[in-house]
């Protein structure tokens, strides 16, 4: 019956009822339109927390077991001078889903409440005004799950979300048709809670019913139930996990370890002083991420999927605790090369030349046009991106034409432009040639103040830019 037939996709719908109507003549435009909506490409975006520039296989970490990661590797191509646009998670993460630098967008950072530095535990009643259970993305931002919404994708996030906690700011209201996940930065892996505060939701809902269990095997339980519901149509499948970064929690047992389930645990040996036992938890974490992932992989084997799905995985910014950045110096919430440039991968079978590496200056702010452009989906008019479409770079095709890059935290700076960077912080200042330096060991400033006010210029210049954009909440004053 013509009541039975699907609403959700329009076209379609039409294209049957005109079939029903004029009868097989057009049988042949009915399937180059369901062809061309199959030829679209699946988008599963993954990201990892607080992961080390060296903690894969891929990226010559040898202490690590991630097999899936390195066999997602394998298929696709590596980015091994790829950044994030902020040194720690939440603008990092509201950048990548808007195409937009931090400041643009409006979120430049942490929603997050800070007294619990000093082991201030908040009442359900303080904590529902608290800064990070009221702010979020502003709401004027489009989304990139908004964006495929529009082009009939199904879009499914689970995970971290970390874009703000009330209604308003969630994933149902940002263009995703499924959530199960915590709205904020970080929590107990089991107990759900943050710094005791109930956290995780299905939908716009606060849940405890999968209390005790994992937050990983969580996360993968609802992604895999998403690709079982919906691989036979475009879909967006976005999972932030929260894995590895640090429990939040003020149980002194927990808190500042990454919190495993033991038998990942027990594959990694026991450590001997507190750094190995915060270290092997870490290495855990990873392996039953990686595990999830590779569940992942195997459903859009299983599907006769995977050539035409795009995998993309990479850190929200450098490693916290227990990481290894190696070869880089610092690490998450500093402005050196381990803050902000993280492992990343990129899988499109046919699309991308297997098992290479890109070594071209990308960042982030690639991802939201690089994956509209493959799917088809223009971007929107009078919204200005700070990225392009990166995807004849990643085939080797082209040189990247990203040239600069700029960075602020409060008062941390930090710029690159060609292989210089600049960086002024509170953990350390300089002038480095990356394409000799790598590890900004040697501050050319005095040698090269030429170069280093050029920097500072190009740097100004961006402020000015930022400044000058329509200003957006939770930060600016407008």
């Amino acid at each position: 019956m013509l009541s039975d037939l699907p609403l959700r996709h329009g076209p379609r719908r039409l294209i049957a009822l005109v079939m029903l109507a004029f009868g097989s003549l057009l049988v042949p435009a009915v399937d180059l339109a369901i062809g061309a909506e199959l030829q679209r490409p699946n988008i599963l975006l993954i990201v990892s927390d607080d992961q080390g520039y060296h903690d894969l296989g891929c990226f010559g970490g040898t202490g690590v077991k991630t097999p899936n990661l390195d066999r997602l590797a394998a298929g696709g191509v590596r980015l091994t001078s790829f950044y994030v646009s902020w040194p720690a998670c939440t603008p990092s993460r509201a950048s990548l889903l808007t195409g937009r630098y931090p400041q643009r967008c409006g979120t430049y950072d942490m929603m997050r409440n800070d007294m619990v530095n000093y082991d201030h535990r908040y009442t359900l009643d303080e904590y529902a005004v608290s800064p990070e259970m009221i702010l979020g993305t502003d709401e004027r931002e489009v989304f990139f799950s908004e964006l495929l919404r529009e082009h009939s994708y199904t879009n499914g996030c689970f995970g971290k979300w970390d874009g703000g906690q009330l209604k308003r700011f969630l994933p149902l209201q940002q263009g995703f048709h499924d959530f199960y996940g915590f709205g904020h930065t970080g929590i107990d892996y089991f107990t759900h809670e943050r710094y005791g505060v109930p956290s995780m939701r299905r939908g716009n809902q606060l849940t405890t019913e999968d209390k005790g269990t994992y937050a990983t095997d969580l996360f993968r339980r609802e992604a895999v139930r998403f690709l079982k519901s919906h691989h036979d149509r475009p879909f967006f499948l976005y999972v932030p996990f929260n894995a590895p970064h640090a429990a939040s929690s003020l149980e002194p047992d927990v808190r500042g370890t990454v919190q495993a389930p033991p038998q990942y645990l027990a594959m990694y040996p026991e450590g001997k002083t507190q750094r190995e036992q915060r270290r092997r938890g870490y290495l855990a974490a990873i392996t039953c991420m990686d595990d999830a992932i590779g569940q992942l992989l195997d459903l859009l084997d299983e599907y006769g999927i995977a050539r035409n799905t795009i995998v993309v995985f990479l850190s929200d910014n450098g490693g916290g605790t227990g990481s290894n950045n190696t070869p880089l110096r610092g690490g998450k919430s500093q402005m050196f090369e381990g803050g902000i440039r993280v492992p990343c991968i990129v899988r499109w079978p046919e699309r991308i030349p297997a098992g290479t590496t890109c070594d071209e200056f990308l960042t982030a702010l690639e991802v939201f046009p690089t994956l509209a452009a493959a799917t088809g989906a223009a971007l929107p008019k009078g919204i200005v991106y700070d990225g392009f479409d990166m995807l004849a770079v990643l085939q080797g095709k082209q040189p990247s034409p990203r040239t600069e890059m700029f960075w602020e935290r409060r008062a941390d700076h930090a710029a690159r432009v060609g292989c210089w960077k600049w960086v002024e912080s509170a953990r350390g200042n300089g002038l480095f040639n990356l394409s000799s330096d790598l590890g900004e060991q040697q501050d050319l400033s005095a040698e090269k103040p030429d170069v280093l006010a050029m920097l500072k210029s190009r740097f100004a210049a961006w402020k000015k830019d930022m400044a000058d954009a329509e200003p957006r909440g939770p930060f600016r004053d407008y």
